[in-house]
């Protein structure tokens, strides 16, 4: 069973953390407000000082904190946040896994695999858009696709390298080519080695972004029967790559954020 609608939510206040591969986030709402972000590189929380001096502030300033939801890809860093947690909140703290009850039918062959941030992301859209199909894209240090019919059933996804380690991977595996770093190219085709690779690794996911969604939208009005299809596009290089893509995506730049805390919502009722 699945709901497609929010559920009416309280005016507590909610501390939601994100911690993904690159970076980690901590977010404080008031029902579906969010009220403020800190972030760090994901890198720096190694220590119970250092998630005791990102905490503290939060804390702080906002006293009457009693609730968390946990979003996490990083298994190392759980057990360290989720004592941070602990020793200063008094009310529940919700950890987002597969097992939560779900605002989607989850179709997974190993549903305890299925990524943390997908779910969030995947409930987030379920509730924007409960009347259509929906192709969610997460593009920060992997991509991924996740495809959603308007019954509410994951219909499958795909997951390629984002675009640091597509550079990464060429600087690492060759003899010559530097790390270049990531922006929006200034032309289609390259006139320096550091433009070539720029331009490749930008138009390149760009063209295979285009292609998989003409792809999946075709797949999903020939084999199930969709009419409405929306595409909305989350992660880190969210902002560069939506820009460019032809097909004009939803950006949802806070979206596994929000996702977790609808989900936190939904599994309070």
């Amino acid at each position: 069973m699945f709901l497609s609608g929010e559920q009416p939510l309280s005016d507590r206040l909610l501390l939601v953390v994100e911690l993904g591969n690159t970076t980690a986030s901590f977010a404080v709402f008031r029902g579906s407000a969010l009220l403020e972000v800190h972030r760090v590189l994901s890198e720096t929380l190694s220590g119970p000082d250092d998630v005791a001096g990102l905490t503290a502030p939060i804390f702080l300033s906002f006293p009457d904190l009693q609730d968390a939801a946990l979003c996490s890809v990083v298994p190392s860093l759980e057990p360290l946040v989720i004592t941070a947690l602990r020793r200063h909140l008094t009310g529940r703290i919700v950890e987002v896994t597969s097992s939560l009850h779900l605002p989607f039918m989850l179709h997974y062959d190993s549903p305890a695999a299925f990524g943390a941030d997908r779910i969030a992301f995947c409930a987030l859209s379920r509730n924007r858009y409960p009347g259509g199909a929906v192709i969610a894209l997460d593009i920060g240090t992997a991509i991924t696709v996740d495809v959603l019919g308007s019954g509410g059933d994951y219909l499958g996804g795909l997951i390629l390298p984002g675009l640091d380690l597509m550079a990464m991977a060429l600087h690492e595996h060759t003899a010559r080519l530097p790390l270049v770093g990531i922006g929006v190219p200034d032309t289609l085709i390259g006139h320096s080695t550091t433009e070539c690779i720029r331009n490749g690794i930008i138009w390149g996911c760009v063209s295979s972004i285009e292609g998989l969604i003409s792809k999946i939208t075709n797949l999903l009005r020939q084999d199930h029967h969709e009419e409405e299809v929306t595409v909305i596009v989350t992660g880190g290089s969210a902002k560069l790559i939506s820009g460019l893509l032809e097909c004009a995506p939803h950006l949802e730049e806070q979206a596994v954020l929000r996702g977790t805390r609808y989900l936190f919502a939904l599994n309070s009722q």
